[in-house]
């Protein structure tokens, strides 16, 4: 039975009823359409709509009710009802005759599904963070481990200067960080409650909406009706955040797919999160990381799409709105599958220690450290670095590292050039000398190490 029939003379047709229901997958929202109808009759008692025995009542067999979706969710699904609020309903009446049917005096479905929607994007955000922490902690638990990796750092994905292991992990674990302060950002401006607003114009009843906010957890009730049946930016912000957080995901997955491969051999993953070949039985390949870095798009889509349905939306509340739940449940569902995905790519990762030294040498990675050593001799930067870019032409001709010419070779690019040049040029020295805050140094990569331990409690 809908919720509306009275007005009407004739059945919906099947194939509208079908197009139009969303139990399908508001059914999700099951625990919150029951939590809220547990708040709105306690206002009702507040404005003398129902006695007190009549809410104790009502509230005991939403309690039941709520026990019964919580052991078996699947069951709303078995239903023809319209939505979860109409299955909530309906589940109430049979429950408990006709006092069941005054649960819905003065609210309406348009401040309860978005009073819902909030309420679940609470507790979907709460484990969001969690998982992004398990991530996080990953990452410094992975740094701390192989502090001592050295690797080449890349721009343009041409070797540049060399960095650490430890701090590409770090990287990533400011990233993640990021991550979590905005959804806790985000969590602060959808924290309000709309529930009392009826279907736009507020609810006739003079009840307190603050403290009907506040028996739902939220900080305090929204300010305007219009506004509040027909806001949606706290779905476009967990979009947004879900968006971001899954470009920060694809270039972790991309990063390490390079290192995997056959030409960079920097790591290797475990059999537990890769896969093989129909047809070449040598075939491990990276399948984990390869998902992860696709379906970023069906997210970015779903922002998208989000963006796109409600731009035109005149106020208040139109059907078009009933869009935003699959959108929201199935990017945040991606999100935090990618994140716990990533998660177990680091647990039994291996790193090929001599690969990455051996590759950090190559590049002439040390080129900077050489146009420094020459403005420490007093000639000046961009002439130094002019002089060293024929250096390193001069040492590929020959088939050399830097450090591998002779003082005299050298110095036919600068005569200022003297032995103490070549302890400069040593890995270990280009690291050492980026000890500035955020900087590559073993201190400074130590340090951060630390600090994220003491932020994650580690």
């Amino acid at each position: 039975m809908a919720l509306w029939g009275g007005r009407f003379s004739q059945a919906a047709d099947q194939r509208f009823k079908h197009f139009n229901d969303s139990l399908r997958f508001d059914y999700r929202l099951a625990e919150q359409d029951i939590i809220g109808s547990i708040a709105w009759s306690k206002a009702l008692v507040t404005v003398d709509v129902l006695s007190y025995d009549e809410q104790k009542k009502l509230e005991k067999a939403l309690n039941q009710l709520l026990d019964s979706v919580r052991q078996d969710p699947q069951q709303i699904l078995q239903s023809n009802a319209e939505d979860i609020h109409s299955w909530v309903e309906q589940k109430l009446i049979e429950k408990i005759g006709d006092l069941g049917k005054k649960l819905h005096t003065g609210r309406s479905r348009n401040d309860q599904s978005t009073t819902d929607l909030k309420l679940w994007c609470k507790i979907e955000i709460a484990h969001l963070i969690s998982a992004i922490d398990q991530l996080r902690k990953r990452l410094v638990l992975t740094a701390e481990h192989y502090q001592d990796v050295v690797m080449p750092g890349y721009t343009h994905l041409q070797r540049a200067q060399p960095v650490t292991f430890a701090h590409w992990c770090l990287a990533y674990y400011e990233m993640l960080t990021r991550d979590e302060s905005r959804l806790q950002d985000t969590l602060k401006r959808l924290n309000v409650s709309p529930l009392g607003c009826g279907a736009l114009a507020g609810t006739a009843y003079p009840m307190d909406r603050d403290q009907l906010a506040n028996w739902l957890g939220f900080s305090k009730a929204t300010n305007n009706s219009l506004d509040s049946v027909s806001d949606r930016d706290h779905v476009l912000e967990l979009l947004n955040n879900a968006s971001i957080g899954m470009v920060h995901l694809s270039r972790f997955a991309e990063d390490l797919i390079i290192f995997n491969s056959g030409e960079a051999d920097f790591v290797e993953l475990s059999d537990r999160v890769t896969s093989g070949s129909s047809l070449m039985p040598q075939k491990k390949n990276p399948d984990a990381l390869e998902l992860i870095r696709g379906k970023v798009g069906r997210v970015v889509g779903a922002l998208t799409g989000a963006m796109i349905t409600f731009k035109g939306l005149p106020l208040a509340y139109n059907k078009d709105l009933q869009e935003d739940k699959e959108h929201l449940f199935d990017a945040l569902d991606t999100w935090h599958e990618c994140l716990d995905i990533a998660t177990l790519v680091l647990e039994d990762i291996k790193i090929n220690y001599q690969n990455c030294q051996d590759a950090a040498k190559q590049g002439y990675s040390n080129a900077t450290e050489l146009a420094d050593y020459l403005v420490a001799k007093g000639i000046p930067f961009r002439q130094a670095h002019h002089i060293v870019g024929e250096a390193v032409v001069g040492a590929m001709a020959k088939h050399k590292a830097l450090e591998e010419l002779t003082l005299e070779e050298l110095k036919i690019f600068s005569d200022v050039i003297e032995d103490d040049v070549y302890p400069i040029l040593s890995l270990e020295s280009c690291l050492a000398k980026r000890s500035a805050k955020g900087g590559v140094s073993p201190i400074q990569v130590k340090s951060a190490i630390e600090n994220a331990k003491q932020q994650l409690s580690l």
